[in-house]
């Protein structure tokens, strides 16, 4: 791995570890303002103990990805991330919020990209095929 790609991984993954757990622990004590708490998830329609649900999942999808070892948990992990983000992206554009409350989630998406392409080879559980 190059020092540029080791450079490109963890600034994506500590952004992306931060943004998730931010968001985790303010999901998980169903905070009423701010991005992902009580009053947006319930405008997106759902309910609200699915802030308790994504919040623990969000903390737990952090450690996985930071621990060194269990590369297959860290695939699960980015899979999370990737269903929840992209999921979050496509409620908020179905429900007609302005790009500022699709923003947060389509970067959390796009770092979580980022972080799995980039990662090392001794945190895959596959290695790509390559000539």
């Amino acid at each position: 791995m190059t020092k540029r790609n080791k450079f490109i991984y963890w600034i994506a993954t500590i952004w992306l570890a931060l943004g998730m757990l931010s968001t985790g622990i303010v999901q998980l004590f169903k905070e009423k303002t701010g991005a992902g708490g009580a009053d947006s998830i319930t405008q997106l329609g759902y309910p609200a103990y699915f802030l308790i649900i994504i919040g623990i999942w969000k903390i737990l999808g952090v450690v996985a990805v930071l621990i060194p070892k269990f590369p297959l948990l860290k695939e699960w992990a980015y899979a999370g991330f990737f269903f929840a983000m992209s999921g979050a992206v496509f409620s908020h554009i179905a429900s007609g919020d302005p790009a500022n409350e699709v923003f947060p989630s389509l970067l959390l998406l796009i770092l979580t990209v980022v972080s799995w392409y980039f990662r090392p080879a001794d945190r895959r559980s596959f290695q790509l095929a390559t000539k």
